[in-house]
């Protein structure tokens, strides 16, 4: 490493600088567009290695490195946009293409986070970046096919929360967020009741569940998931009437295990392809220096340790000699981003000027100039909206912790004053609803040992009301549940205890009066707090014991698969299943029949039969109503 006139180190290639050489060289041309020449010429890297592009092999290695030091601005929050050259003809000397920064219209939102902060940010912003759907696509036009996985996804244009929360990319997010999110390969926007949601989803099995589980949904892109769930309500509005007869299982299914509310337990998941993970985020010392350099344009002129920003992007030390380590790496850094190259020209010119004496004498950093990267500083708002959106959804459902959600909440507080009213997405992941509007007012009722009154829907679709003493919330195949005591007129107010109902038919499974009753959350459409006259004395029971309370008063079903040893089938709880043919004949007790509907119609193109005639009846006329719907969807469209 060779001293500059000034005494600093100049550019060297062992550095690593391509990707800082080529953000100076673009931002300080912005917004002039750059061909590839220029950019080959003044970034001395490609110039010592690439000389002149004077010939195809040269063009060719050119195009390769800068492409993936591209990449590399894109996965810290740098977008560079191209487009062609303006002539076509393959004449000497024609140009790749021409670049330049991607700034956008409108300007960036600054925001500062604290160290608590940063674990639910990170959790958020995992989940906002792992949605492809956007509220507006970069190219709408252009046909994506369903195929291709959702992450890693190029970011938003901007600096994004590097600039604004340093540290964010060494937070741990929780295993069964990432275990959950990276199993939804695919995102669909989905049209419910006049609102759009980006839904991420496994499979076109898994979208159709949620759509039908869903009513009023509309699947509104992309066209092969369009498609896809069309093929599904065909095929089930052919099917067959089964055989229900009973007989003897030569199988028992392994069904998946109900977890509480209180200690979800991890759940084995099939095998998926695993997302092709972001290999930028690798912390290596080109990406801390870069991160440091997205900090330092966002708080220009502002004063920081050596010790502030060790701690910042590289860590708490554990000792003092380890903080002398980092200070010193630190250093290292800042002097990387302020180097000039050998002769002087644009590439590896200074990014900031530092206040040399300041940093010298007193070891802080005050930096000013970068560039014009400061006009890149900060969140975009069609990020800002998503990342609002994916804070709302973790602040309302199981895949954080009790605390952290809470933290979210807040944060969601925050964040949506900069977002325009009516422009915050909603995402959602299948299988996870978020927690009804009745959560808290239940969770508050077990918590302090009080009575609901509440009106609540069957599966029929009736209005009851009744008291009754909620006693567990629990989650199955993530949906919410309570299982409530109903034997409770010794502790209700006189005025009240006409609303108590108590169920005295035999339970099958347990010889005891039917006095549990378990409710789907979303189902119950009021419910207010009563105070017992004595507090409920009511024992404990598990969730697995609860779940038989209510199994002995569903209905009896079958459906025969076209093949045998399809995965969907593990994952219903107490069925059997019987060789049938050159599939499988699968038996179960549902307690929900509009939950067997949308199952079936979901998986249809393997179940070739269904029993009862009664559900048959209902699946047909369901996948035809859907059909029609789509159909009107369509028709409006046009």
């Amino acid at each position: 490493m060779v001293e500059g006139s000034n005494g600093r180190r100049r550019f060297s290639d062992k550095w690593g600088k391509h990707e800082l050489d080529v953000l100076a060289v673009l931002s300080s041309a912005c917004p002039q567009w750059l061909t590839s020449r220029q950019i080959a010429q003044r970034v001395k890297a490609y110039a010592d290695s690439y000389g002149e592009l004077a010939d195809q092999a040269a063009k060719a290695a050119f195009a390769k490195q800068f492409q993936r030091d591209r990449a590399k601005l894109a996965a810290m929050g740098i977008a560079i946009e191209s487009r062609q050259p303006e002539y076509s003809s393959k004449s000497e000397g024609q140009d790749f293409a021409s670049y330049r920064l991607q700034l956008g219209d409108e300007p960036r939102i600054r925001l500062r986070f604290t160290a608590d902060d940063l674990p639910v940010l990170a959790a958020a912003n995992y989940l906002a970046r792992s949605m492809s759907i956007s509220t507006e696509p970069e190219h709408p036009q252009q046909h994506t096919s369903r195929t291709a996985p959702r992450v890693p996804q190029t970011p938003m244009p901007g600096l994004g929360l590097d600039s604004m929360a340093p540290g964010i990319g060494t937070q741990h997010i929780p295993e069964n967020l990432v275990r959950e999110v990276d199993s939804r390969h695919f995102a669909a926007t989905i049209d419910v009741d006049g609102e759009q949601i980006n839904v991420a989803y496994s499979d076109a099995d898994d979208l159709a569940m949620f759509v039908l589980e869903h009513p009023g949904s509309v699947i509104v892109s992309p066209q092969e998931a369009v498609d896809a769930y069309h093929r599904r309500l065909h095929a089930a509005a052919n099917l067959q009437l089964a055989d229900d007869s009973a007989d003897v299982p030569s199988a028992t299914v392994m069904a998946k295990s109900i977890s509480s509310y209180d200690n979800d337990e991890d759940e084995d998941e099939e095998p998926t392809k695993p997302h092709k993970k972001n290999s930028f985020q690798t912390g290596s010392e080109v990406d801390r220096r870069l991160r440091l350099m997205l900090f330092l344009s966002a708080h220009l002129g502002e004063e920081y340790s050596l010790e502030q920003l060790a701690v910042r992007f590289i860590g708490q030390p554990k000792s003092d000699d380890e903080l002398k380590k980092f200070v010193n790496t630190i250093h290292k850094d800042i002097n990387t981003l302020t180097t000039v190259s050998d002769d002087g020209e644009m590439a590896g010119s200074q990014f900031f000027d530092i206040d040399w004496s300041l940093l010298d004498v007193e070891g802080i950093v005050s930096a000013t100039n970068s560039l014009g990267l400061e006009r890149l500083a900060g969140i975009s708002p069609q990020y800002m909206s998503m990342l609002t959106a994916s804070m709302n959804y973790l602040a309302h459902s199981r895949l954080l912790p009790i605390d952290q959600r809470e933290k979210a909440q807040a944060l969601y507080e925050r964040l949506r004053g900069h977002v325009a009213p009516g422009a915050t997405p909603w995402v959602s992941l299948t299988g996870y609803e978020v927690e009804p509007h009745s959560f808290d007012v239940v969770k508050s009722a077990i918590d302090h040992k009080k009575l609901l009154d509440m009106e609540f829907i069957d599966g029929s679709g009736t209005v009851h009301r009744k008291i009754v003493a909620p006693v567990k919330l629990f989650a199955d195949e993530g949906l919410y549940y309570v299982a409530v005591w109903t034997d409770v007129a010794d502790i209700t107010p006189r005025e009240q205890r006409d609303l108590v109902s108590v169920d005295q038919t035999i339970n099958r499974s347990t010889g005891k009066p039917r006095l549990w009753q378990i409710l789907r959350l979303s189902r119950i459409e009021r419910a207010n707090i009563v105070d017992p006259l004595s507090e409920p004395q009511i024992e404990d029971v598990s969730v697995s014991e609860l779940r038989k309370w209510s199994i002995d008063n569903g209905t009896h079903a079958v459906f025969i698969t076209d093949q045998p040893h399809l995965s969907f089938i593990t994952t219903l709880s107490d069925a059997t299943v019987e060789p049938c043919g050159e599939g499988e004949k699968v038996h179960l007790t549902i307690q929900s029949d509009s939950w067997f509907v949308a199952f079936c119609i979901a998986h249809a193109r393997h179940i070739v039969a269904v029993a009862p005639e009664t559900l048959q009846t209902m699946i047909v006329a369901r996948a035809e109503r859907e059909l029609s719907v789509d159909g009107e969807h369509v028709a409006l469209d046009e």
